[in-house]
């Protein structure tokens, strides 16, 4: 079975992102969207998520831009002068490496943003981060310990196997420089997110097999997302998206992605898009949702195990690769959006 998750992150940034993510998911295929504690829009957004009860809610966690959840003065190392973040993930992660950035206020930051969500009533689904800074060494240890302790099972793994910089490069007025720029970022957070995910295995948290949509940043409309839709394996994957409206509130954050926004909407609403998802057997659904399936698969698989004599179970050891098969049969993700 072809499972798919669509999370559109930066829920919260702007009102003006907040209304393309609703609209990419009543009107498209996004079936979950990731909260930013520290967005401007953070209160609508909470609000909306109790009114459009099938969008699955996570928590964007958020080290490099804007206001803290926080109080500036007790995350001094992650602060600018006027006491808001600031740092790039690269810049971030040598500031850990140098010990000028202190693990404990990184810890402090996240941990209030997370309480700052569960506070306005969401239950968050999973956890990924703004530019993925949750897969950067030291940080990561700490995401995966909030993920134990405030009970969250599945965090993405933000590793991206067949990308690549290759299709048109000039559209939208991008340049081949921009592409593979893109292609290269991909790269970078895939070799970071690959030891992320053996960590994330180690300690019975989940995610997705397979994860598309950072090559496709900046690019990403029907055309891609339907060669992505189109190529889709079996099992579980999930597509990051970007989808908003341009307007004055936008433009005033760090953000680049701006008109692509609105045409990232327009891909995920598309009618060539929907019919795609029908044509391929691909069942949409939220986090909570791939979590019921694989502990439902896991689930099968330890019975079937059982139910063999002690012989049989020495002759053929359980194959964990066969409880997708089990997954084929259940109903929990089968959530086609309704067309």
């Amino acid at each position: 079975m072809k499972q798919l998750i669509v999370n559109a992150d930066d829920f919260g940034l702007t009102e003006s992102v907040n209304r393309g993510i609703l609209d990419a998911h009543r009107d498209g295929i996004v079936t979950s969207a990731t909260l930013m504690s520290n967005g401007i829009a953070f209160d609508s957004a909470a609000a909306s998520s109790k009114r459009f009860y099938r969008l699955g809610i996570g928590v964007h966690l958020n080290l490099t831009e804007g206001t803290p959840v926080a109080d500036a003065s007790q995350i001094r190392t992650l602060v600018d002068r006027g006491g808001r973040l600031y740092m790039a993930p690269a810049r971030l992660w040598a500031g850990i490496a140098s010990g000028r950035v202190s693990q404990s206020d990184i810890e402090f930051e996240l941990r209030a943003q997370i309480n700052k969500v569960i506070r306005a009533g969401v239950r968050p689904t999973h956890f990924d981060g703004h530019k993925h800074i949750h897969v950067l060494p030291a940080i990561s240890e700490i995401v995966i310990r909030l993920a134990r302790e405030f009970g969250v099972p599945a965090v993405r793994c933000p590793m991206e196997e067949n990308a690549d910089a290759s299709g048109p490069v000039r559209r939208f007025g991008h340049s081949a420089i921009s592409r593979i720029k893109q292609y290269l970022v991909s790269r970078a957070v895939s070799s970071a997110a690959r030891n992320f995910r053996r960590k994330l295995e180690q300690t019975g948290l989940l995610s997705p097999a397979r994860f598309y949509g950072i090559s496709d940043t900046g690019f990403l409309n029907a055309s891609a997302i339907g060669r992505i839709l189109a190529n889709l394996p079996q099992g579980a994957s999930e597509l990051m998206c970007h989808p908003g409206y341009r307007d004055f509130d936008l433009e005033r954050t760090r953000t680049r992605l701006l008109t692509q926004r609105e045409i990232e909407i327009q891909g995920l609403t598309a009618a060539s898009v929907k019919n795609l998802v029908i044509s391929e057997g691909i069942q949409l659904g939220t986090f909570n949702d791939f979590v019921a399936s694989a502990q439902q698969a896991y689930t099968a698989a330890r019975y079937r195990g059982k139910s063999r004599s002690p012989s049989e179970q020495k002759r053929t050891p359980p194959d964990r690769s066969k409880s997708h098969g089990k997954a084929k049969r259940n109903k929990v993700f089968d959530r086609r959006p309704d067309f």
